[in-house]
């Protein structure tokens, strides 16, 4: 069969991509993006995909859907391998451990799954007042995690014993996007409030607060290092914060709705 339609790591697919400007006269795949749409294909069923991860290794990708269920795709041929009920509503997060040990889901009753790489359940809980739990995000040791939802709380989580050790309250909110700092014991927050928090989860304290946004906040990223914080909004903005000076590096512009992801 063909290969036409993958993108492989040869100068020849460069055709396929796009290139900044700069790059033109000496081309680089590796700083390009894809402009060619490699596949497409559609569930048994038509509920909406709420969140989407690959699995260790980037063999199979795993979805989670409106009713609840994990569908998994072959990661090279995107065909079909199987379906299963995973969560008694809809999915709203999945995350990996850092160590690619096991994988973290929450749906929208406030119910929280741990589950091995073969997609095994392991342990399941329940917070956030049965309210939608947006956001999932672990500690650089993967010892800790932490999780967000619409009951205006962030709430710190031992990994080991499965217990709820901090409730981080604050926001005037649905708190919709939290994110782990890459090397530091510092948590930020985005809520429905248009504010961003910083938060130190040993003492439950917030160490900052920033009131950039002028609409619900439904992204957060930390850059590699953690030096920069970039945040999302409904407000068509995002932003970039050097977290070291707590100062606003800058504000893109571009979007014509609301920006919904970052990477």
């Amino acid at each position: 069969r063909s290969h036409a339609l993958y993108l492989q790591p040869h100068s020849s697919y460069i055709r396929l991509m796009g290139m900044p400007l700069s790059t033109v006269a000496a081309p680089n795949v590796s700083e390009a993006y894809c402009t060619n749409l490699a596949h497409v294909t559609r569930a048994k069923n038509s509920t909406p995909i709420m969140c989407l991860s690959w699995t260790p290794g980037g063999r199979r990708l795993l979805t989670g859907n409106y009713d609840g269920e994990f569908t998994l795709w072959d990661g090279i041929t995107f065909g079909f391998e199987l379906i299963m009920s995973a969560h008694d509503s809809s999915f709203r997060c999945m995350a990996w451990s850092h160590n690619k040990n096991y994988l973290l889901t929450s749906d929208a009753g406030g119910n929280m799954k741990y589950w091995s790489p073969s997609i095994a359940p392991v342990k399941e809980l329940d917070s956030h007042n049965q309210q939608a739990i947006h956001s999932l995000s672990f500690a650089p040791s993967d010892t800790k995690f932490v999780s967000c939802g619409d009951d205006a709380t962030v709430r710190v989580w031992d990994w080991a014993s499965h217990t709820e050790e901090r409730i981080l309250e604050g926001h005037g909110w649905d708190v919709k996007c939290v994110e782990w700092h890459p090397r530091s014991s510092v948590i930020c927050s985005g809520s429905k409030d248009n504010r961003v928090k910083l938060w130190d989860p040993r003492a439950g304290s917030i160490l900052s607060t920033l009131y950039g946004h002028k609409n619900t906040v439904t992204k957060v990223q930390w850059n590699d290092n953690g030096n920069w914080l970039l945040t999302a909004s409904r407000d068509q903005l995002i932003k970039v914060y050097d977290i070291r000076t707590m100062k606003e590096l800058c504000s893109l512009k571009g979007h014509n709705k609301e920006v919904t992801s970052l990477a």
